[in-house]
């Protein structure tokens, strides 16, 4: 039986985002304080902008009584370990899969690491326009929600190859 390489070394890339991610929020906690102080980058567009997040996407269950921050721990922990073993099953060529998958698994471990060390996701990137104020992100919603657009994409587009192996 011979066996064919899969997607696993896409894992440098989830390590780079992860890197990144944490390298992005130290600078963000040493450079931008208070808390909640915008520093113009592009006036009328983006803002350094420290904000704290106890919740998930849009401060979803921040409110809540701190029970949330265990159960995103789990849920992260959870969708790591399954794009981790579909990386192991995809073959590695197979970069419109490998790619999107490590990108999210990268953007869900940075994060994790927040809510293990602090408790909470430390987010700076603020994007606005006029009347229009995106809630402010950090680099590891970057590496999920480019994941997850770029599987859509691919999903809906992938032509069928000739060979029927993508």
């Amino acid at each position: 039986m011979i066996s064919k390489p899969n997607a696993l070394p896409w894992l440098w890339l989830s390590a780079a985002v992860i890197g990144l991610d944490q390298l992005s929020k130290w600078w963000a906690l040493h450079a931008l304080q208070p808390m909640g102080v915008p520093h113009p980058v592009i006036p009328g567009f983006l803002n350094w902008t420290l904000a704290f997040n106890k919740g998930a996407a849009f401060s979803f269950l921040a409110s809540s009584a701190g029970w949330q921050r265990w159960f995103f721990v789990v849920l992260a922990l959870v969708i790591s370990a399954v794009l981790v073993t579909w990386l192991a099953r995809t073959p590695r060529r197979d970069w419109r899969t490998s790619l999107p998958l490590a990108l999210i698994v990268g953007g869900a471990i940075g994060n994790l690491i927040d809510r293990l060390h602090a408790a909470q996701v430390t987010d700076f990137i603020h994007v606005y326009f006029r009347q229009w104020d995106y809630p402010v992100f950090n680099l590891a919603d970057c590496g999920i929600t480019v994941g997850a657009v770029m599987l859509v994409v691919f999903g809906l587009f992938a032509g069928k190859p000739a060979d029927g192996v993508r």
